[in-house]
């Protein structure tokens, strides 16, 4: 795929499209994966969940959004609300060649997947890898010691923290149940015990509100980006495995 993604302020979308390995009859699928604050497409957690749903036979498109990795835009402006806007441009892009369309979300990305697919019918299936619920507790405890637009996040100082960013997740949303009761699609939720950045408590909140409708892989002693080779490996085979199962 070679199209130019431009989002709803015209402003360019990077992305990477590869394909699926081409003995496995997966084409009527894509998985768009999108990632998490501060990241961007190439990071190991959503390129490697790439690279494994391409080994199980699907097409995958991971992009950045708006104002993150090489995409342009202003990262100040990087709140949820524009980014289930850039992944409605994703799919917008993506919808007339793909019969089924699921989506991949990391924490915060998580979290615009579920916001999108609460109203978006195109989407087929939900991924969350460590996804974010609590909007307003995450900003609080992760940045509440910062000024909005003085501040940085993560004292990464090409990631200044924004007074958008901040009223986006503690006012605006808040917290994401209400769509989470409104997802009507399979759903799978992965999250590491030692994830503490976004707390376990999150996709465990999902499973409360849900039920047996979705399912929750619980991986020990993985922290927020599986960053260790066998938790990695672990998430990212339980990813290829349920997409595969529901297909």
């Amino acid at each position: 795929m070679k199209k130019a993604i431009y989002n709803a302020s015209g402003e360019r979308l990077d992305y990477t499209f590869a394909a699926g390995v081409s003995n496995i009859n997966k084409k009527d699928w894509i998985v768009i994966l999108g990632h998490g604050v501060t990241g961007n497409k190439d990071r190991p957690v959503v390129a490697d969940t790439a690279a494994a749903l391409n080994a199980t036979g699907f097409d995958t498109l991971r992009f950045s959004f708006a104002g993150n990795g090489n995409s342009e835009g202003d990262f100040r402006a990087a709140t949820i609300g524009k980014e289930v806007a850039d992944l409605g441009a994703v799919i917008d892009t993506v919808a007339s060649e793909y019969a089924n369309i699921a989506y991949v979300g990391h924490s915060m990305g998580a979290a615009v997947g579920v916001i999108r697919a609460a109203t978006d019918r195109r989407i087929k299936a939900l991924i969350s890898l460590a996804g974010m619920v609590d909007t307003k507790t995450f900003a609080e405890t992760e940045f509440g010691a910062e000024t909005p637009d003085q501040g940085v996040m993560w004292e990464e100082p090409d990631c200044p923290l924004s007074s958008d960013f901040m009223q986006d997740l503690c006012q605006l949303i808040g917290n994401v149940e209400p769509q989470v009761k409104q997802i009507t699609i399979p759903w799978l939720l992965v999250h590491g015990t030692a994830d503490d950045v976004v707390l376990p408590k999150d996709s465990e909140a999902v499973v409360q509100l849900r039920g047996d409708d979705v399912q929750l892989v619980v991986i020990d002693g993985a922290d927020h980006s599986f960053n260790q080779p066998s938790h990695k490996s672990l998430m990212t085979q339980s990813v290829a495995d349920w997409l595969l199962s529901q297909t």
